[in-house]
This record gives structure tokens, sequence and C-alpha cells, in this order.
């Protein structure tokens, strides 16, 4: 049988989570035997490396900005019918509506939507959001299959009207060669942060967003900081400019600036897992199941979560859960988490080696693809590989 072939399709290879899990399908399937390819509307993203390394085609479609609605299609609807590829996924809105629209030009190629939200708040974000977000409800059913990364996101889009008997859900897969725990690793980022090795160290992990609630965040360190004067906090993430004054301010007005590191994006993420004692997800709403907790989790790192997405069931009986929007019950979770540290990380990395790699994200991928090809069992194909 030959080998099966998928193209990947997204904004830009930057560092955000559904662009990582991307990136680790990509090598995952391409390990596997698959012929796997990439497209981005925009060029330049860090994320281009390691697809690069391996080998990975990747098409740019050179897409000139928001407003550049049809003309950088062409490229795209050239590429899918000269190499003619099994299955085309999309990452995100509008990746995704762009591949619906396209179907009828696509021939035998199968569509495949990407879904990374769930319990999303439009009213944070701008008009033509909302109205992709609108459009993909109904451009849903163009689609042949739709993976979901989350129970609770599954559970949200077939609430706003998606196309139920479609959505399937495969859980995000973690690269545990990677995110292992390290000594070397935790006592070099701690002294470039100037953290006193015995001191706590607090952080969160995530784009500067209104989802991912750095307001109770920093409140709740605020009252950490009352009880336990010896922890450190440290905030790791990119964002827009004008976000992130607001966020520095709240944190000055709360006391926390000898205390806090404002770490920006970082390339290194094993050494910041490492460097923590406790990882944070603060979300208020819109998390699928959170990259930052599965890969501090395979780290052995222990985490505190609001119940957002997927993120209690992810950590199960190893964290402490807490409801979001709520920064008193964080910074008790936080107290909480640091008076019982565990000794042995070893069970907490465990669930996500069993439950949560990139052999079980490949493997599921494999199989829901496989379902679309009557009389072609390609989930075979690759676990024979």
């Amino acid at each position: 049988m030959s080998a099966s072939s998928i193209l990947l399709l997204t904004r830009a290879l930057d560092t955000g989570g559904a662009q990582r899990q991307l990136v680790e399908l990509a090598l995952g399937l391409q390990r596997a035997g698959w012929k796997v390819a990439v497209a981005t509307f925009y060029s330049g993203g860090p994320l281009e490396r390691p697809l690069q390394a391996a080998g990975v085609p990747i098409h740019y479609l050179d897409k000139r900005g928001r407003w550049d609605v049809v003309p950088f299609l062409w490229p795209l609807i050239t590429l899918i019918r000269r190499d003619r590829p099994d299955f085309v996924k999309g990452y995100l809105v509008t990746p995704n509506i762009v591949l619906a629209a396209l179907r009828p030009a696509l021939g035998r190629t199968r569509v495949v939507w990407a879904l990374g939200a769930s319990d999303m708040d439009l009213a944070y974000y701008d008009f033509v959001s909302k109205v992709e977000f609108r459009a993909s409800i109904w451009l849903s059913r163009w689609a042949h299959l739709i993976i979901s990364n989350s129970e609770a996101g599954r559970r949200y889009h077939i609430a706003q009207g998606y196309a139920g008997d479609r959505l399937e859900v495969i859980p995000n897969g973690i690269d545990v060669q990677q995110f292992q725990p390290d000594a070397a690793a935790r006592k070099g980022l701690r002294a470039e942060w100037d953290i006193p090795p015995h001191a706590p160290l607090v952080g969160v992990v995530g784009r500067l967003d209104p989802m991912k609630g750095h307001p109770d965040f920093l409140h709740a360190a605020a009252e950490v900081a009352v009880a336990r004067p010896d922890t450190r906090f440290v905030c790791v993430g990119p964002g827009p400019a004008a976000y992130r004054q607001q966020m520095v301010a709240l944190a000055h007005k709360l006391g926390l600036d000898d205390r806090l590191i404002w770490a920006g994006e970082r390339t290194d993420m094993y050494r910041v897992y490492n460097a923590l004692d406790l990882l944070v997800s603060s979300s208020r709403f819109g998390e699928g199941l959170p990259n930052a907790v599965a890969e501090a989790m395979a780290t052995g790192l222990p985490c505190v979560v609001t119940d957002v997405g997927d993120s209690a069931l992810l950590v199960d009986k190893s964290g402490w859960v807490c409801p979001p929007g709520d920064s008193g019950a964080l910074a008790r979770a936080i107290l909480a988490a640091l008076d019982s540290l565990p000794a042995d990380p070893a069970p907490i990395r465990q669930r996500i080696c069993t439950q949560y790699s990139i052999d079980a994200l490949v493997q599921r991928t494999a199989v829901q693809l496989g379902k679309l090809f009557s009389g072609r069992d390609v989930a075979r194909a690759v676990a024979s590989d």
C-alpha cells in the first residue's frame, strides 16, 4: 500500500499551542511513514525550524494581510490539486473556513478541521473574529471530520451548532522526551532569573490574552506573597504591548514588582518547567486541553488549574482544581499545593507518558482518518510501519 499523505494548513508557524500540535503531528506522522507537508498563510515563524530540520516541506501562500481574502487562495488550490494529498487538515478558525469553502475544488482530498478551544467568550474579541466563528458553525457541515482536543470543546461546539455527527475527540500529544525532569536545566534558569535555590517559584505559562486570566493570577500571587513571603512568581508568554502594560501596572499596584518576573516568550520551555515548583493555569474560559499543563506534568511538575475545558480531567488526582475567575480560591489552591509538593514527580509524569504522548496522538489521528476512506485502512498501514 502506498504511503498516506496529508497537508497541514495554519496561519503561521508561531509558538501557539495549536501550531505546536501541528508540528508534533507532522513529525509523528512522518516518522510513521506518511507523506507530510505544511502550508502557511505567512512565513517566518520559529516553528518552521523543526519542520525544516526533519525535511518536512513548507509551502508559503504569501497572504498580504487580513483583507487579502481571495488572491492567496489560488496557490493553495494549485498545491492541493498538484500533490493530491489524501487529507488536508486546518488549524484554528480561519484555515478551517478556507478549507471548507474550497472543498468543491479539492477533488478526492478529505477536509479535516482541528479545534482547540471550548466555552469561548467572544465579547473580548473583535467583530471579524465573531463573524468568522459564526461562519465556521455553518461551514462545519463541509468538513469530512472535525477533531477537538477536548471533551469540553466537543460539547461546546455541538451546543453552538457545529455538525456533531463528524466531531471526534483526540487529546493533544506531548513530547515526553523533550519535557522531562532535568536538574541542570532547573539550576541554570533559576540562576539566570536570580531565584534562590530553595525559594518556591510559581509560574503561569500562556500568551497575554483575556482568556488566560492573568489578573486572577496576579491577585492570587499578592495573597500568596503575604502568607509565604519567600515565594517568587513568573509570567511566561508573548502578548500585545498594550495588554502587557496593563498587567505590569496591575502587578505594580499589587506590590509584586520585586517578586515577579515577566519572562516574555521563551523557546526553552523545558527549562522553564524545570525551574518552577508549581505551574498555575488561571484561565477564565476558552481552554480545550492546555498544552502548558500537559508539558509541565510531563516534567513532573504539579499544577493548579481552573476548571475550564479539560484541565480538571488532565490533572486528575495529581493537581488542584478551583473555579475560574476566583482569585481567592486560586490563592488558597496555590498555598495548599506549596504546602504539599510531591517528593516524587514520577506519578505526575507517568500520566502524560501513558495517555497524552505523541505516539498516542498519531495513532488516534490515524484511526480517525482511516475511517474516511471506505475500503482503505489507513490506520492499519500506520500501525504496521
